[in-house]
């Protein structure tokens, strides 16, 4: 008789592991009842928008009569208003120059920042000398001074000079013309560099430390380094940066106001609006199309770098 081998107890089913916090978020944003409720919240989000179209597209009449849902019923579409927002009326009503200014403002502040910025990110990052946490320390405590707090002491400087006992040390900035620009670019750029040197700082830390150090045992320098091997690899974030300069800076109308004034020659698209709004404000068809001309071009920025900067936001994830 040939016994068989007696057959081992089952093995009790393992427990399926329970889900963490991250994963049970992760699948309740993921469902369908979730993405239901982003496409709600898309949709009531940009329906302002969509009306501020529609309205700076139909005519004045129909403007100053009826809502813009009404176009429905009664599809009427026409330029005039951009028209004649743009380039029509005296020169003092034309948007076009003040299109113009911002542009001029906000180019040349963003290239300021995001150069600056990224130089001194990878100095405090990768160069050795005195005192240089407790710089990168300062730049950071600067971002929790209120913007209002310093525009009058700026606002002297550019006035009056700087002055130690009887010496001036500083003369006043009292410049003509277009020159007054150089006033708002500074200001810009003293406002937006404490926010940039942190965001660049943070990604060029990041980096490898054995990249840096094989590059120096090759022989080269900060100025090689940074120009081959950093500015590379850090593309999303100055793209990221920019589009963030470049929007504040757009949009911006107090440190404009203040540091340009409200003359045709040097104040942005932001101050000719708010004026609009102010003396104009039963024109809707000229309002409804300067806001939307304002919007234009962050709206083309935004999307055409899109791409860039989600990739700078999801660098700075994932290193973090």
């Amino acid at each position: 008789m040939i016994l068989s081998p007696p057959r081992a107890a089952p093995e009790p089913a393992r427990a399926a592991p329970r889900p963490t916090a991250v994963q049970r978020v992760r699948r309740r944003l993921s469902g369908s009842g979730a993405s239901a409720a982003a496409i709600v919240i898309a949709v009531l989000w940009t329906l302002p928008t969509a009306g501020l179209l529609i309205s700076s597209l139909r005519p004045e009449e129909q403007i100053k009569t009826t809502g813009w849902w009404t176009f429905f019923a009664e599809p009427v579409l026409t330029l005039r208003n951009y028209d004649d927002v743009l380039f029509g009326g005296t020169s003092q009503r034309q948007l076009a120059s003040y299109f113009v200014n911002s542009f001029v403002i906000a180019l040349p502040t963003m290239v300021f920042v995001v150069v600056l910025a990224a130089l001194t990110a990878y100095a405090l990052a990768w160069m050795n000398f005195p005192g240089r946490d407790w710089i990168f320390i300062g730049i950071f405590a600067l971002q929790i001074v209120p913007l209002q707090m310093s525009l009058v002491p700026l606002l002297s400087l550019f006035s009056d000079g700087v002055t130690i006992g009887t010496t001036q040390v500083l003369p006043p900035w009292d410049l003509p013309g277009a020159f007054q620009f150089t006033r708002v670019w500074v200001a810009h750029t003293i406002f937006g560099l404490p926010l940039g040197i942190f965001l660049m700082h943070n990604f060029i830390t990041q980096l490898p430390k054995s990249l840096i150090e094989a590059a120096r045992a090759d022989g080269a320098g900060h100025g090689v380094i940074f120009r081959r091997i950093v500015l590379p690899l850090i593309v999303p974030a100055l793209v990221s940066l920019s589009i963030l300069q470049f929007l504040w800076g757009w949009n911006d109308l107090l440190v404009a106001l203040i540091f340009a004034g409200g003359s045709v020659e040097v104040a942005p698209l932001t101050v000719r609006l708010a004026e609009m709004a102010g003396t104009r404000g039963e024109e809707w068809q000229r309002l409804t199309a300067g806001a939307f001309v304002s919007m234009v071009v962050p709206l083309i920025v935004f999307f055409s770098l899109q791409r860039y900067f989600v990739r700078g936001l999801l660098a700075g994830s994932m290193k973090g």
